[in-house]
C-alpha cells in the first residue's frame, strides 16, 4: 500500500482498529504473493512509536499485514537516538507520512516511573534509563493534577509527540511542509480500541469509525467520548 496523505493514513488505521474490535479483521497483506512482492523494496504509510507491551501488536490491533507498517517499540515508547533515527528513516528515505505514538491503560513503564518519582528510588540495572525517560511527564501530570494513572498515560503519549518533534528537526521539517502528521493514540487493552491523545497538525485528527477508507466513511475530530482530540505542537 502507497499512502502519501497523513490523513488517509490514519483513517486506514481507524478502519483497522474498527475491525479488529469488532471480531470482522481482514488480515491484508499476509499471503505468499504481497510477501515475495515486497522483496524489492518498501513503503510503509505509519511509522508505530510503540510500547513493548506484550499486548500492543500493532499489525493486529490496526489489522494491518506486510510492508504496512514500520514499527519501532521500546517500553513506554520512551525515545532514544536510536528510536528517532529509526522515524527518520521511515519519514525521510521510505517516505511515510505518519507517525504514531501508541500508548495503552495502565502502563507499566509509566507506574515505575510514577513509583520512583514518589520514592526517589533508582531502578536497577537498564531500567533506569526507562523511568529516566517517562519521569517529565510524570511531572507535567503533577503540575497539572493528574493523578489517576490513565490519564497521566495520555500525558506521556502527548509529551512524547511533542518531544519527537522537538528532538528531530528532520521530522518537524517534514511535518511543517505538510509531507507527515505526527498523532499519540492511546490503546484500551480490554476493549481493544484507539482513541486520539494529541496530533499534529490539527488536520491529522480522524475519529474512530466503523466505515472503511475506500467507503468513504465520514470521521470527525473527537475521541470515543466525544471530546475534540488535544492538539500538540
Amino acid at each position: 500500500m502507497t499512502l502519501k496523505d497523513p490523513t488517509r493514513a490514519l483513517a486506514e488505521l481507524h478502519a483497522g482498529n474498527h475491525r479488529f474490535v469488532t471480531g470482522t479483521p481482514r488480515h491484508p497483506h499476509q499471503d505468499a504473493a504481497h510477501r515475495a512482492a515486497l522483496a524489492d523494496g518498501q513503503h510503509p504509510f505509519a511509522v508505530i512509536v510503540g510500547c513493548s507491551d506484550s499486548r500492543l501488536a500493532a499489525e493486529i490491533i490496526f489489522d494491518r499485514g506486510l510492508g504496512d507498517l514500520f514499527v519501532v517499540r521500546t517500553a513506554g515508547h520512551t525515545l532514544g537516538s536510536e528510536v528517532l533515527g529509526s522515524v527518520e528513516y521511515a519519514v525521510t528515505v521510505l517516505g511515510t507520512p505518519l507517525v504514531v505514538v501508541l500508548g495503552h491503560d495502565s502502563c507499566g513503564a509509566v507506574q515505575a516511573a510514577r513509583e520512583a518519582t514518589r520514592t526517589g528510588a533508582t531502578p536497577p540495572g537498564h531500567l533506569g534509563a526507562v523511568v529516566a525517560g517517562v519521569v517529565p511527564s510524570i511531572q507535567r501530570a503533577a503540575a497539572a493534577g493528574i493523578e489517576d494513572i490513565d490519564g497521566i498515560v495520555d500525558v506521556h503519549i502527548a509529551q512524547t509527540v511533542q518531544t519527537l518533534l522537538d528532538s528531530s528537526t528532520l521530522l518537524a521539517e517534514e511535518v511543517a511542509a505538510g509531507r507527515c502528521g505526527v498523532v499519540g493514540l492511546s490503546y484500551r487493552l480490554a476493549a481493544g480500541a484507539v482513541r486520539t491523545v494529541a496530533a499534529t497538525p490539527a488536520t491529522v485528527t480522524v475519529a474512530p469509525s466503523g466505515g472503511d477508507l475506500d467507503r468513504g466513511a465520514d470521521r470527525t475530530g473527537q475521541d470515543d467520548h466525544g471530546r475534540a482530540a488535544v492538539v500538540a505542537g
